[in-house]
């Protein structure tokens, strides 16, 4: 694929953001498969990586108004960044809820979805490194449905089982919230997955 003219800057900084998403994912991940209290002590370094990714994102805002010639769309330049926002986002508002309503102990479906989560964050990095390198990435956003294919059918399951064994309504909602929050933010990874596929036709 040859997007030209290129501004190789756009994708690093995309590149980046990929990164710290994945770093985010895998702390969560790791949190939760470990308890609330090793989770804990990721919440902080998650917060800090979101506010890294704040200011990525902010500096992809700033040069797209400022760039007169975009290797790809603005449109689809602004969409990507708003959505990989949105995905950091929600990793970070998980690891909170998780902790903040003392799921104890996380269910298999909490960790499920964030091992889905963490295997976006995978295939976003193989996705971004092909757009640098002006290389199809199709495959890693076939992946990338696959995954979010794969957390819809776990969560209709975990619905069902949720409503049919939880007494507790209170204990029903939180763990309810958490599955949202985390399905929201697996959504999200398909719509960067989406835009991605969008780009590639648009400039074969």
């Amino acid at each position: 694929m040859n997007l030209l003219p290129r501004e190789e800057k756009f994708f690093a900084l995309f590149l980046t953001q990929v990164k710290i998403i994945s770093q985010a994912a895998r702390l969560l991940m790791d949190g939760t498969r470990a308890g609330n209290s090793e989770l804990l002590n990721s919440n902080t370094k998650i917060s800090q990586l979101e506010r890294e990714g704040d200011e990525i994102i902010h500096d992809v805002f700033r040069r797209l108004n400022q760039t007169f010639i975009t290797p790809i769309d603005p449109e689809d330049i602004h969409s990507i960044a708003s959505r990989l926002d949105d995905v950091l986002d929600g990793i970070e508002d998980a690891a909170h809820r998780i902790t903040a309503y003392h799921l104890e102990p996380i269910p298999p479906t909490v960790l499920k979805l964030c091992e889905i989560a963490y295997d976006c964050s995978v295939a976003f990095q193989t996705a971004f490194e092909s757009l640098k390198d002006g290389k199809p990435f199709l495959e890693s956003c076939i992946e990338i449905n696959r995954l979010e294919d794969s957390a819809d059918q776990l969560m209709r399951q975990a619905v069902t089982d949720l409503f049919r064994t939880e007494k507790d309504p209170i204990a029903l909602i939180k763990q309810r919230e958490v599955y949202d929050v985390l399905e929201d933010t697996i959504d999200r990874c398909e719509d960067v997955a989406d835009i991605l596929q969008n780009v590639q036709v648009k400039n074969s």
